[in-house]
Order: C-alpha cells, then sequence, then structure tokens
C-alpha cells in the first residue's frame, strides 16, 4: 500500500493549494438599466438581452 515516505510540510502543502482560490464573480453594467449583472445573461432587474426584452416583468 503506498505510504507517504516524510510528512508533507505546511509550506509545501500550501504552495500546492496556491492557486484554488475562489475569484469573485465579474460584473458588467446593464446597456438600459445600468445595473450591475453578470455577463452573458439576462438583466434581472429589466429583463433585457442583447437589446431586446426577453424577460416581461408585472409591475404592482
Amino acid at each position: 500500500m503506498g505510504v507517504p515516505k516524510r510528512k508533507t510540510s505546511k509550506a509545501r502543502r500550501d504552495k500546492r493549494r496556491a492557486h484554488d482560490s475562489v475569484s469573485p464573480p465579474s460584473l458588467s453594467r446593464c446597456p438600459q438599466c445600468n445595473e450591475m449583472r453578470l455577463p452573458h445573461r439576462v438583466c434581472p432587474s429589466c429583463g433585457y438581452y442583447r437589446n431586446r426584452v426577453v424577460l416581461e416583468y408585472e409591475e404592482d
């Protein structure tokens, strides 16, 4: 059975994990309402995508 011959040091372990961090999502401005939204997705506030209405929101 494969068993490590030496203990992996904390420095070596952390160097290996250096690229595993989570980056924040990139946001872009909606050209219609100027709200921040995820790129390549329908704007959740106005319902536009690529200068067209995709989602209709009912106003109360």
